[in-house]
């Protein structure tokens, strides 16, 4: 034990002493470089996304059978009829995209000058209780369900402002005149959302199936390891890179490189280049924004998306009156208090695990500079409530009970905002729930991949529903537009 105050001291003066020495000559204490990798090359790629700005991959394609394409297919089948063609797993193979259910995506989304959003759902609404959880190892009560309420009203244009209906007068007394009628006020702004989408169960013998997984602010392509092993192994084609500036990946001697902007271009230029057929985008923290800006992008390759602890559906703005606004300096001296503030923060527990776990994912291991510019880079206007309400993919949301950093009610406001979500509660996990409890997220993540909609229900019930039950009407307050 005292061993470990001493070590703990000596990095902290070690930290103050080079802080010191930044603020006296205004440089940086070291050269901000990318972190030395320690696993083996295999598996691991370096992308250059612009001119001189690389960033590290790990692209894992599992080894599968060989695939026979449509043309052979249609070829074997006039000449041996129903004949099994003898290739082990080829049918999912070139079936695949053939397959799915087809759902009807409509909404109407209103803003109005008050600053009131007014959200209705006319298509197609799928429920939560699809996702079961039967698979897997896991402990009685991990995982609670999180009911929300639904929000009903029969007018298909609800006004913000209803005027009462008039009081009957009693028999024989004047009528007093009637109020004047107030004016219906025009909304500011009105989408309309009508599509078709096709979801589908995407397995790991589909070749057209693959799955990016965005760490947030502070990680590292590392924190996935446990997600990332257990779907290789399952055979799906799996990749995850470094942010600029975190793990391996080059880190620009410049804040505007670590604009939202600048990284979700890097991000574009990633899913360009390893996009399948159907891709699924699995983000955490901060890496959640840009699974979003992906998904709204391109509608017609994302297929499906998890959330893990993002928070609500606000347009970004950094804070003034953070801590990561000071000095880099600063911020270098604080690093050894930041890293265990984020500790006590980020797992639901403290213990030799749990650091070990920080240790190996390279959570929270970037230099002062880059962790300063990314928090300062989280300016992104455009993804309100209204650029969430207006995705069309079904939506896993993971939230860890226990995270301090995101409260519960930010992920059941993004629950409401989505067309389709599904809110799953981790009970032992917090922040970092996915290097916590990573069986538990792991079963949740591949069913939700497996997940397809059984619409014969809806169909064998469309002739007992009449229209406006099937409405279902959101109102949603918030702040003046200024």
């Amino acid at each position: 034990m005292s061993s470990c105050f001493v070590t703990r001291g000596s990095t902290m003066l070690t930290s103050i002493t080079e802080g010191i020495l930044c603020c006296l000559t205004g440089k940086a204490a070291s050269l901000v470089l990318p972190l030395e990798s320690s696993e083996p090359s295999d598996g691991f790629e370096f992308v250059e996304v612009k001119p001189g700005r690389v960033l590290r991959v790990r692209h894992i394609i599992p080894e599968r059978p060989l695939v026979v394409t449509e043309q052979q297919v249609a070829g074997k089948e006039k000449t041996d009829g129903d004949e099994d063609d003898g290739v082990d797993g080829s049918p999912e193979d070139y079936s695949e995209s053939n397959t799915g259910s087809s759902v009807h995506c409509k909404r109407k989304i209103t803003v109005y000058r008050n600053g009131q959003l007014v959200i209705e759902n006319l298509g197609d609404v799928l429920h939560s209780e699809i996702l079961q959880c039967q698979d897997g190892d896991l402990e009685p009560c991990s995982t609670v369900e999180v009911e929300l309420a639904d929000y009903k009203e029969m007018p298909s244009s609800p006004d913000p402002n209803p005027v009462p209906p008039p009081v009957p007068s009693p028999h024989g007394e004047q009528k007093p005149a009637p109020p004047p009628r107030r004016r219906r006020r025009k909304p500011k702004r009105t989408v309309q959302i009508d599509s078709k989408r096709v979801i589908s169960s995407c397995k790991g013998t589909h070749s057209d199936v693959a799955l990016f997984f965005v760490h947030g602010v502070g990680g590292s392509l590392d924190i996935w390891g446990s997600q990332l092993d257990f779907f290789s192994r399952l055979g799906y084609e799996v990749i995850a890179p470094d942010l600029a500036g975190h793990g391996a990946s080059i880190a620009p001697q410049i804040a505007a490189a670590y604009t939202f902007y600048a990284l979700a271009e890097d991000l574009r230029a990633i899913f360009k280049r390893y996009a399948r057929k159907r891709n699924i985008l699995i983000g955490h923290s901060y890496g959640v924004s840009f699974c979003t800006f992906l998904a709204h992008e391109y509608p017609d390759l994302v297929h499906k998306v998890v959330m893990i602890n993002g928070g609500g559906p606000t347009a970004l703005e950094p804070s003034l009156c953070s801590i990561f606004q000071l000095p880099s300096c600063v911020l270098h001296c604080l690093s050894p208090c930041l890293a265990w503030s984020f500790l006590k923060a980020g797992f639901a527990r403290q213990g030799a695990k749990e650091k070990q776990l920080l240790k190996h994912g390279n959570a929270f291991n970037v230099s002062p500079f880059v962790l300063r510019a990314m928090m300062s880079g989280q300016y992104w206007p455009e993804g309100d409530e209204v650029y969430h309400a207006e995705l069309t993919v079904p939506i896993l949301l993971v939230h860890g009970m226990c995270d301090k950093f995101v409260p519960m009610d930010e992920d059941q406001r993004m629950a409401e905002i989505l067309l389709f979500a599904f809110l799953k509660v981790i009970e032992e996990g917090s922040h970092m729930v996915m290097m916590e409890c990573p069986d538990t997220v792991n079963t949740l993540l591949h069913e939700f991949f497996l997940w397809e909609p059984d619409m014969s229900r809806k169909d064998s019930s469309k002739t007992d529903t009449a229209p406006s039950d099937t409405l279902h009407t959101l109102k949603i307050n918030k702040s003046m537009d200024k």
